[in-house]
């Protein structure tokens, strides 16, 4: 019998497939089948068995049956990541690539997404202050449902509405020193900001505009700190400016920015995300400028809109799936009993044309 024949394997009538049928249908014990669809096949099955039960499970359309086995092991086999928003591209890949993970080891993801959680930064002291909505809490009637925690881009205050039950908690994308007893997996975020610098420097620039995102988030204060220390003994400057995360905020500010009296025009904008560097390119546009020609752009993450503007944007690419994926395999060793090692993962910048020289006698 094949893998090619599945409907010769499933269980007669209505039944839901069993392991019983998926260790038929593989020509395997249900010791071996419970090992490779509870992650725990390694050193203990051989791949070529492993691949042979997978199939079996995936022709069958078997899932196993979780509320049996959370009554038999103490667990739900439910993990929960919370993203600032599902609207956002990157939060979208980790998702993917954390589901991904989770399914290769019976596990289900609940989705939560917290807006708050990724606040407006924060004023001067003589500001007023802002009223911000409490953050929501995940685990107000969720918390007995689940095995533990994945958290991207929250801000510092965030951490204490995402701790729940004491769960594992992994935060991606988040400052390390808050995150206190939590395994961490970060895009080398301090890196991708160097390497825009280095290149925009390399072009011969010298007179730099840092659009950042008005978001009190570790990954932006990253990119601020990075692009500050990459330009410092240089002989380049750099002025900043903030906008939230939306194209027509950030088209806005760098209006404003480039058309302030007595300042001398910039010849590079460094944009905190790939959203706000479509906005400074359209501001930009609208005052006759030329991309690169006249003023060059960068951006950060690498998502769709990058390469639908025109020209293309120079940015640095995030391997946001990686993320989800190391994420849900540091909650599984945390399960495991075991402590993983913080995790970084490499970045890369991807030249476009939305970069070049700057003008004649900048």
């Amino acid at each position: 019998m094949t893998t090619g024949q599945p409907a010769d394997r499933r269980p007669r009538g209505d039944q839901a497939p069993t392991s019983r049928d998926v260790a038929r249908a593989a020509g395997v014990s249900q010791a071996a089948v419970s090992l490779v669809l509870s992650g725990k096949a390694h050193g203990r099955v051989s791949q070529a068995t492993a691949e042979r039960v997978r199939t079996a499970a995936r022709d069958l359309g078997y899932r196993p049956n979780l509320a049996a086995r959370s009554l038999r092991l103490g667990s739900t086999r439910t993990a929960l990541l919370v993203v600032p928003a599902l609207t956002n591209e990157f939060f979208a890949r980790v998702h993917t690539g954390t589901a991904q993970v989770a399914d290769r080891h019976g596990f289900g993801i609940v989705l939560h997404t917290s807006p708050q959680a990724t606040a407006p930064a924060r004023r001067s002291p003589a500001a007023a202050p802002v009223q911000t909505p409490p953050i929501s809490d995940p685990f107000a009637s969720a918390s007995a449902a689940l095995d533990g925690v994945i958290a991207s881009s929250m801000a510092a205050h965030a951490l204490t509405a995402i701790r729940g039950d004491r769960l594992p908690l992994v935060m991606l994308d988040s400052d390390p020193a808050d995150s206190p007893g939590a395994a961490t997996v970060n895009p080398d975020i301090a890196d991708g900001m160097r390497q825009v610098t280095r290149h925009l420097l390399s072009l011969g620039h010298r007179r730099f505009l840092h659009l950042a995102a008005a978001v009190d988030a570790w990954t932006f204060h990253s990119r601020a700190t990075a692009l500050a220390t990459a330009l410092h003994g240089t002989g380049a400057t750099v002025d900043r400016i903030q906008a939230p995360l939306t194209t027509d905020a950030a088209r806005a500010a760098v209006h404003a920015a480039l058309t302030a009296p007595g300042r001398p025009r910039p010849t590079a904008l460094v944009c905190d995300d790939d959203t706000m560097a479509a906005g400074a390119c359209k501001a930009a546009r609208r005052l006759g400028l030329r991309i690169p020609q006249d003023i060059s752009v960068t951006g950060f993450d690498d998502v769709t809109l990058a390469t639908a503007i025109e020209p293309e944007l120079t940015t640095v690419r995030l391997p946001a799936e990686a993320v989800g994926e190391h994420g849900m395999t540091a909650l599984l060793a945390l399960l495991e009993g075991h402590r993983p090692a913080p995790d970084t993962l490499p970045v890369h910048l991807v030249v476009r044309g939305s970069t070049g020289p700057p003008p004649a006698g900048a």
